[in-house]
């Protein structure tokens, strides 16, 4: 099993509402906050919890490359 990212990356997962506070998953919205409770829910949100930081890392860990321009969403340079 692959480790949750630490408190100390809590916060929101990517641009959805769900919010990793203290080691409980909220929905978070200008009205409140709802905790999440079902479990096979929170298990889904560890679970790309855990790829969004796998995946930030991998990208921290490509070289920067000068001089070229951003790669498109799709991987081509534009």
């Amino acid at each position: 099993m692959t480790a949750l990212p630490s408190p100390a990356r809590s916060g929101p997962l990517g641009q959805s509402p769900a919010v990793r506070r203290d080691g409980r998953w909220w929905l978070v919205a200008t009205s409140g906050s709802v905790a999440i409770t079902d479990p096979v829910f929170t298990g889904q949100l560890n679970r790309f919890a855990t790829a969004m930081a796998a995946a930030d890392q991998a990208v921290a860990g490509r070289p920067v490359q000068q001089g070229q321009p951003p790669a498109r969403p799709d991987g081509r340079r534009r």
